[in-house]
């Protein structure tokens, strides 16, 4: 699957690739999983946005979360992100991997947080992810905070 793969500020992104990027995660987030929840919690400006692009549509992002906006002293991972269309293909891995690869590379080499759900456990210990802290409630979908070393 030919992929392009961009990694912006929040003020480099393009009004197109903004509206891209809020769409799918509402779709997802919000439609797919049935979760009201504010996405837009003043935090994107502040990151750098991962993007999939299938030709002209995104599948997949995440958002590269400096130290010290959602964690203290420490790095982050969020809102990934992929397409109905794409799972089963790799596109989740390949979307991680490129995230871990670009945190590091702008924010330099550390340990890595997220906030997960539940079910992909196994799939984020598959990345070098380790569980720390219990399962906790987030807009009605259990959760687990990782952090990779």
């Amino acid at each position: 699957m030919e992929l392009t793969i961009l990694c912006k500020p929040f003020s480099e992104l393009t009004n197109s690739e903004l509206y891209d990027n809020l769409r799918l995660r509402s779709d997802v987030f919000v439609v797919e999983q049935n979760c009201v929840f504010l996405d837009l919690d003043n935090k994107d400006q502040l990151c750098h946005h991962v993007l999939f692009y299938r030709g002209q549509e995104l599948v997949a992002s995440s958002r590269l979360v400096p130290a010290g906006v959602s964690y203290p002293e420490i790095m982050s991972i969020g809102r990934v992100v992929t397409s109905g269309a794409v799972r089963g293909t790799g596109v989740g891995r390949k979307l991680m991997e490129v995230s871990i690869d670009k945190i590091q590379e702008l924010y330099g080499q550390g340990p890595i947080k997220i906030g997960a759900q539940l079910y992909a456990k196994k799939f984020y210990e598959s990345l070098g992810f380790e569980q720390v802290g219990e399962v906790y409630d987030e807009d009605g979908i259990d959760h687990i905070h990782m952090v990779r070393k």
